[in-house]
């Protein structure tokens, strides 16, 4: 009996080592570098530990390392919309950022298109939203993907940035609370949840809870932030969105507010557009310079 339990556990012991191997060799890069910015497919770690999601890269030319900077999508309540989301690339962004020297990943979360899995951002209803749980959950998802790109030797281990669009810069403002290590600026474009509350512009899911939600963000909050909103956006309004930032920075200090020229025809979407980075250049470049302050203080 005593030599079945010791091969029991020797068969234990080597499939969990097994199932570990397994899972270490499914994130990573997969398949070659294309075009363009050596733009490749990535699979990186979820808090689901069977799930990895989807990701693509864009780096520089060399072997680096280049300071990091990690995009979090857009996102939505709508569950069918959701797995019909094409990968995220924010290819105008992303362009924008390796030729300033940055290697840039954009993952895509849990309940998203390919990735797949159970969604955990839900924010529940629209009366009793509960926006800050959304956002910590986005900001866990964030954290996973980053803590493992900053382990390739590739990556520098200083000067990371983290940029949002709508839900994603949510969860990244979510993310500047726990100040997380290596990560010297935060650029959050439209940030928020709960925006065209059933279909309609300009409408949002208890406003109140938002800010509220907020100010909770930006208690501990330390890392510069820099927030941008269009002029006509609908999803989230200059002024929501000033009451937003005012109600963060009550708590961490650390927000630059700016308001950017109305982008086509739905300013939420102004960060996917070459006119809409365009026009963010300029705070783009200010929101950057902590992370090259951090990349030449170690040459």
């Amino acid at each position: 009996m005593q030599w079945f339990k010791a091969f029991f556990a020797l068969v234990v012991l080597g499939t969990g080592a097994a199932q570990s191997a397994a899972a270490q060799s499914r994130f990573g890069p997969q398949g070659a570098e294309g075009e363009p910015n050596r733009m490749q497919q990535w699979r990186v770690p979820t808090p689901d530990p069977d799930i990895a999601a989807r990701a693509v890269l864009f780096r520089p030319p060399g072997d680096g390392p280049f300071p990091l900077a990690l995009i979090a999508h857009a996102s939505t309540q709508n569950g069918l919309r959701r797995a019909q989301m094409p990968q995220p690339e924010y290819r105008v962004l992303s362009t924008w950022l390796v030729a300033h020297g940055f290697a840039v990943l954009v993952p895509e979360r849990l309940g998203h298109g390919a990735t797949a899995g159970r969604y955990l951002e839900d924010q529940g209803g629209c009366d009793e939203a509960d926006y800050a749980s959304a956002g910590r959950a986005t900001a866990e998802e964030i954290s996973a993907a980053l803590g493992f790109l900053r382990g390739q030797s590739f990556i520098r281990q200083d000067g990371a940035v983290v940029i949002g669009h709508s839900a994603g810069a949510w969860g990244a403002l979510a993310l500047a609370a726990a100040n997380p290590q290596g990560v010297v600026s935060i650029i959050v474009f439209a940030p928020g949840r709960g925006g065209h509350a059933n279909d309609e512009p300009d409408r949002v899911c208890a406003p109140h809870t938002l800010v509220s939600a907020a100010a909770e963000f930006g208690k501990t909050a330390r890392v510069p932030v820099s927030w941008l909103v269009a002029a006509n956006d609908s999803y989230f309004s200059p002024e929501l969105s000033r009451k937003l930032a005012e109600a963060f920075r009550a708590g961490g200090d650390k927000v630059e507010f700016r308001l950017l020229p109305a982008s086509g025809g739905e300013g939420h979407w102004l960060v996917e557009s070459d006119a809409g980075v365009k026009s963010a250049e300029a705070d783009l470049e200010r929101a950057l310079k902590p992370a090259r302050a951090a990349v030449a203080k170690k040459r």
